[in-house]
């Protein structure tokens, strides 16, 4: 963009920034995501440092954050309270220290001294002869707010400051005279300890079951928690709420950086010394490598932190070379925040395609521009549905926040309207299926478009990979590559075409030797026996997940042993069902039938009744018997009864388990009379969290409900 370009969007990115920091800072109240604004912060910081010429005084990052709020008394701080620049990667860590070299001249050779970054609120304690008189938010970074009264509810700030013995600071590293100053300021002094104030991760689900319970507000996070605590009228609030203190920073008097403390570890000492709580695992570092492996093992135990962190702070250890690099903006060059991957992200929406689905439907995928958001580069996301598109007013060009989060799907979290320059453009459905050219139409009370042509490649495609998946006939190494390269020859048409395929069809195909060709015939003779419930799921039937499957399997298993012919003629009662008895026995129910049943109502039931009835449904059902397919009945368990504990419980599961697949956990459970499901509600009974837990997690800790480790879970199963 040009220049005049570039003033235009810099102000629409001001205002915009402007305003989501007042509802956060001020008014505490979120508007948007923390990482969202720290992106929309990057892309002005950006922006003005290609054209430095059009920065302002009222630039967002010329200042430090709102104004304090009327209904507070102001506290003006003895020393700016300065916020920091951020760092999301090696690479900014090896800039950030080249710039702090240019700027000395020579090679910087200091130890760096590592926090945790705390997602809470920035308080100031004001210390006369070590009595607590004053404290006080961040506010400006110029004045705050104070909420003294609130902070005193906080059981870990001292209101007086502990005296140290001379030998306890002897042994720390002091001297005779550091000692001295040290004893006079607790006397006679100023003392200002900074620290952030949080909220426990328990302390933050404890009360949100209680407020569920009481019908009131639920906290939205533990840093809303925090600030809407410590900025209550009521001090009764704040004591309700059990908030916690780290300090993380000391002022002494009227001395400079260095001259009583020389160390930033040193400084925590003396911190400890006085009462109050830093974080044990603060560490200092010889040098940025091993400030690294720090931040690595520190986002590997993350979630088994009792708080809330969003990075790691890195500071030069030495305390005397602050005050020589100084602040550059309202920024220090001695320290940055070195931050995990964001989970959201502000970037554009370039295009939309259109995938299509086993079903039929059309779901619209949005073309990003690429962004770095939780952890990987991202530059697409699906919109689910059309419906989704003109909930979120969604236009070409259009500024997103989009979301992601350990392995979940990206998705656009909403439009930031302001940004618009007039040329966005609107986003239409398309008429006609992008695969097959056939007519696309909206299904009536449905939010789907669909192609309307039954044999769409692509729909057969999609059919076909969901028959062999994990979930389904779990068809291991067979994926959708050999699938698409199987239908493009001929060798397929469906899913039961699979079963015909002969070790010489495949080697007339592109790349296909020998061995490759012997381990998918292997495959596919070993999965001639198919569970029940695996097999209905695998159908692709509209509304039919695994859990519905499983009930209509159940049904039938309940029904008892099917005969069957031996090879000499004579009838037996067998554990092997054929496809054609599973087709007689769900022809024989009616719509009522199925909708009475649980877990079914009236739409899942009408499918499954349509499913049964269509010809060419029918045909692929035969052809599945005919070409050696037999379906395998659930054996009953001896756990499976009216008297296990677990007996009708929900459990849904999240993250991986290192003992056992998530299939082979969903089993287990399913063998003790238990149900599964893949959304948390209030009526889920246990939720197992393995590594990597996501949402469901969060969701579970908010609605109270029992979380389980692997190691409980396992414990549970062996009833």
């Amino acid at each position: 963009m040009n220049i005049n370009e570039a003033r235009k969007y810099l102000e629409k990115l001001k205002k915009e920034i402007n305003y989501h920091r007042y509802n956060y800072h001020v008014l505490d109240r979120e508007t948007i995501s923390a990482a969202a604004l720290d992106s929309l912060k990057n892309e002005l910081f950006a922006l003005e440092n290609e054209y430095p010429e059009l920065i302002t005084s009222d630039s967002p990052t010329q200042r430090v954050a709102g104004s304090p709020l009327d209904k507070f008394e102001k506290a003006k701080h003895s020393r700016p309270m300065i916020s920091l620049f951020d760092s999301f990667s090696e690479t900014d860590m090896f800039a950030w220290q080249e710039r702090n070299e240019n700027y000395l001249a020579r090679s910087l050779k200091e130890k760096y001294y590592c926090e945790l970054k705390l997602d809470g609120l920035a308080i100031s304690l004001h210390y006369e002869s070590g009595l607590l008189v004053l404290a006080a938010t961040r506010g400006d970074g110029q004045v705050g707010e104070n909420v003294t009264t609130n902070v005193k509810t906080i059981q870990s700030i001292p209101l007086s400051l502990r005296k140290p013995e001379a030998k306890e600071l002897e042994a720390v590293g002091f001297s005779n005279l550091e000692i001295k100053n040290i004893f006079n300021l607790l006397e006679s002094g100023v003392i200002e300890i900074r620290g952030e104030a949080i909220m426990a991760k328990k302390v933050f689900a404890d009360l949100n079951k209680k407020y569920l319970n009481e019908g009131r507000p639920i906290l939205a996070n533990t840093r809303n928690g925090v600030a809407g605590s410590i900025r209550q009228l009521d001090s009764q609030v704040t004591t309700e709420r059990k908030l916690d203190f780290y300090a993380y920073d000391l002022l002494l008097g009227d001395y400079e950086r260095g001259e009583v403390v020389d160390t930033k570890e040193k400084l925590d000492s003396l911190v400890r010394l006085l009462g109050l709580k830093v974080l044990v695992d603060n560490a200092v570092c010889k040098d940025l490598e091993t400030v690294f492996s720090f931040f690595k093992k520190v986002g590997e135990r993350r979630e088994k932190l009792p708080f809330e962190i969003d990075g790691v702070v890195v500071k030069i250890n030495n305390l005397k070379m602050w005050p020589i690099l100084g602040i550059v903006g309202k920024a220090p060059r001695y320290m940055m925040a070195y931050k995990f991957p964001a989970e959201q992200a502000t970037t554009k929406i370039k295009g939309i395609v259109w995938q299509v689905g086993r079903t039929g439907a059309l779901t619209p995928t949005a073309i990003l521009e690429p962004v770095a958001v939780g952890g990987a580069i991202i530059s697409r996301s699906t919109l689910h549905n059309f419906d989704e598109i003109e909930r979120l007013d969604l236009r070409l060009e259009d500024t997103i926040i989009i979301e992601r989060s350990g392995d979940v799907i990206p998705k656009v979290i909403t439009v930031l309207k302001n940004l618009r320059s007039g040329n966005e453009k609107k986003i239409t459905p398309p008429s006609v299926c992008p695969m097959c050219s056939g007519k696309v139409e909206k299904v009536k009370d449905e939010v789907a478009y669909r192609c309307l042509n039954k044999h769409c490649f692509a729909v057969s495609l999609r059919q076909i990979i969901h028959f062999v998946s994990k979930g389904a006939a779990n068809f291991d190494g067979l994926g959708p590559k050999l699938i698409e390269q199987f239908m493009a020859s001929g060798l397929i048409k469906d899913a039961a075409d699979i079963y015909n395929i002969k070790k010489a069809d495949l080697l007339s195909l592109e790349r296909f030797a020998e061995k490759k060709a012997d381990n998918v015939i292997e495959m596919i003779s070993l999965r001639r026996e198919l569970d029940l419930a695996r097999f209905i799921y695998g159908l692709g039937i509209r509304h039919v997940g695994e859990e519905t499957a499983l009930t209509l399997a159940e049904m039938i298993s309940n029904q008892g042993k099917f005969p069957s012919k031996t090879l000499t003629g004579k009838v037996q009662l067998s554990d092997f069902l054929k496809i054609s008895d599973l087709t007689t026995s769900l022809q024989q129910k009616t719509e009522e039938d199925l909708a009475q049943m649980e877990d079914i109502g009236p739409i899942v039931a009408e499918s499954i009744y349509t499913f049964w009835r269509d010809k060419k449904n029918l045909m692929v059902l035969e052809k599945f018997e005919n070409n050696g397919v037999i379906l395998t009945l659930e054996k009953k368990s001896k756990n499976k009864s009216k008297n296990n504990a677990l007996t009708g419980k929900t459990f849904v599961l999240t993250g991986s388990l290192s003992s056992l697949t998530r299939d082979e956990a969903k089993d287990k459970i399913r063998a003790l009379g238990a149900k599964t499901k893949e959304s948390v509600t209030k009526d889920t009974d246990y939720v197992v969290a393995g590594e990597s837990s996501g949402s469901k997690y969060d969701k579970a800790k908010i609605l109270g409900i029992k979380i389980l480790d692997e190691a409980d879970f396992l414990e549970m199963i062996k009833l």
